[in-house]
């Protein structure tokens, strides 16, 4: 995620990280060349067809609007995980302190929280799809990651551990009912990467859009002539960029630079459970070049 504060006229106006331009300017600078090239042969060799704007008009705003909807979509995506990652926060917090309540003894409070941590980065792993093994904190000294589902492995290793040490059967359901709301939390999080937006909205948001920048030209060259490809060039930036940008946040759980900060978050989890695990916490990630992981 990009965490930059507001900033000035020309850097908005040329900033590169956190952007998709660098990802759609070859498709960009091609559509132009293309634009020029009827441009010159329109004017230097034959004549070619001069088409009405009108019906170009009316594609583009049904264009917008569709990927306006599109991207609606993907940002709800974006958010929805955004808002279960931090249920997920607040439940961690909560069940230390609930530990801290229920478990009569340090080392059965310790050797919960540091199995929730353990599921905690397992859970980030599996969202991001990388290997459980490069996500293991070594907090409880268990090796998930060779379960078939590393982050359920250690949540019901944390369920195991609180069935042998709660005195009572309140305190089971209390530890319980927590542990409920934090497997709701994963399981939000993974219909989410599991499902991604239909493949028809990406086949027809691909189709139209470079439908629309290859006809365009033939529009503007009565009127714009040599400025043909410039205005092709905007066009082509603004359709593209959006179509770019659904791509990115129908993913929120990525590492590309609009991605959820999860390293971020799971370190903020690591900070608020160091009091109760008796060590030092440690220091918050910071943005590297206003990139948060």
């Amino acid at each position: 995620m990009i965490i930059r504060e507001k900033t000035g006229f020309f850097e908005l106006l040329f900033a590169t990280k956190g952007s998709v331009l660098p990802r759609i300017l070859p498709r960009i600078t091609a559509i132009s060349l293309l634009a020029l090239l009827i441009v010159w042969i329109d004017r230097l060799v034959i004549s070619l067809p001069h088409l009405d704007t009108a019906p170009f008009a009316v594609f583009g705003i049904a264009l917008s609007l569709f990927l306006g909807f599109r991207n609606n979509a993907a940002y709800e995506r974006w958010w929805e995980g955004r808002k279960l990652w931090g249920q997920l926060v607040a439940d961690m917090r909560a069940l230390a302190r609930e530990c801290a309540v229920f478990l009569p003894k340090a080392s059965q409070r310790q050797e919960v929280l540091r199995k929730s941590l353990d599921f905690l980065h397992l859970h980030r792993a599996n969202l991001r799809r990388i290997p459980p093994a490069k996500a293991m904190r070594d907090s409880s000294g268990d090796d998930f990651s060779q379960a078939p589902h590393p982050p359920c492995a250690a949540l019901n290793a944390v369920s195991e551990t609180i069935a042998q040490a709660a005195p009572d059967g309140f305190a089971r359901k209390a530890l319980t009912e927590r542990l409920s709301s934090i497997a709701l939390a994963q399981a939000g999080c993974e219909r989410i990467a599991t499902t991604p937006l239909p493949y028809v909205y990406s086949l027809l948001v691909f189709r139209t859009t470079y439908l629309y920048c290859l006809l365009i030209p033939f529009a503007l060259l009565e009127d714009a002539a040599w400025m043909t490809p410039l205005f092709v060039a905007i066009i082509a930036y603004v359709f593209f960029g959006l179509a770019e940008v659904t791509e990115e946040l129908a993913h929120p759980f990525g590492e590309t630079v609009n991605g959820l900060p999860l390293d971020a978050m799971c370190r903020t989890v690591e900070i608020s459970l160091a009091p109760h695990l008796g060590i030092s916490p440690p220091p918050p990630l910071q943005p590297q070049d206003f990139y948060l992981s």
